[in-house]
């Protein structure tokens, strides 16, 4: 039985040069500041870290650097998901060779699965190639693919021996609720929305991974151990420090994912732009984010 997750894992940027080519040197600086801030692990190359606009070598190359640099300890998993089942198999093993800790696989989001066994048959195939956890990432929103996940651990949970959990990332709770409890609860439900952690806490989730726990850790961390302790009404006020700040990514001109890079630079961390055809916020809008953020008090909690 593959040992439960605990605490936070980052879905951190993919840094990048100006020309869009990757930055692999920032990746030392990125790694240590979250390892810092109290994640326990990083989910590379994901949708925060742009992996379906990265070729397969540049994949593997990022989860080179990654596994190269983690501290000891820390958690390198690897997004594999790829609408070819040869190119996810070529990261899967490559990401077993490297010593990462684990995989995650997005549905095919072109020609879809329509069916928690289909989409199993392409999940298998890919889990043949390594040997190490390998989780599904169920995020219905990007790839349009909404299986029931409670049925389909209950089919991993037999098929596939390294399987490990998924990473949900959908506000559908009810879903997430029956999910905890398919196959005896055995697996992890890594929580993938950051504004609706504490709603998650309540239904047994005791990990997750998201993109704003690359920059605002310590404020989660704190909110994870109010919950522990009984303090509703501090867990309630940390998440909605939470929202507020979700909000006004989420609401900003241009792009989450640009806006998100712009604060990782105000820490010190330059993860350049993202590649189009997500767009970065020009410098305008960048002073007006950073105002934005000292408004609601970003910068008295996003670092240790």
């Amino acid at each position: 039985m593959i040992p439960k997750t605990e605490g936070l894992i980052a879905a951190p940027y993919t840094p990048m040069k100006p020309d869009g080519s990757l930055n692999l040197d920032a990746v030392a600086d990125l790694a240590a500041l979250l390892a810092r801030n109290g994640v326990q692990g990083a989910f590379v190359g994901g949708s925060t870290g742009e992996g379906p606009s990265l070729t397969v070598d540049e994949r593997n190359a990022l989860t080179e650097a990654w596994t190269a640099c983690a501290p000891p300890g820390f958690r390198v998993l690897v997004h594999v998901g790829d609408t070819s089942i040869e190119a996810a198999r070529r990261m899967a093993g490559r990401a077993q060779e490297c010593g990462a800790a684990g995989t995650g696989l997005v549905a095919p989001f072109y020609f879809r699965p329509r069916d928690p066994e289909v989409l199993m048959d392409f999940f298998a195939k890919v889990a043949e190639a390594q040997e190490i956890p390998i989780y599904y990432y169920h995020i219905p929103e990007l790839t349009g693919v909404d299986v029931d996940v409670a049925a389909f651990i209950e089919a991993a949970s037999l098929a596939v021996a390294n399987f490990a959990g998924v990473k949900y990332t959908s506000s559908d709770l009810y879903g997430y609720a029956l999910a905890q409890r398919a196959a005896g609860g055995r697996y992890d439900l890594l929580y993938g929305r950051d504004e609706m952690l504490l709603c998650a806490l309540v239904l047994g989730c005791r990990a997750a991974i998201g993109s704003t726990y690359g920059f605002a850790a310590p404020l989660y961390i704190r909110l994870i151990e109010a919950f522990d302790r009984g303090d509703l009404e501090e867990a309630r006020e940390l998440q909605r420090q939470s929202m507020d700040l979700v909000r006004l990514l989420v609401g900003f001109p241009g792009s989450v994912l640009g806006s998100g890079k712009a604060i990782m630079a105000m820490l010190g961390v330059d993860c350049g732009p993202p590649r189009p055809p997500i767009v970065h916020p020009d410098a305008a809008q960048i002073a007006e984010l950073e105002r934005a953020l000292d408004g609601i008090g970003f910068f008295s909690y996003c670092c240790r």
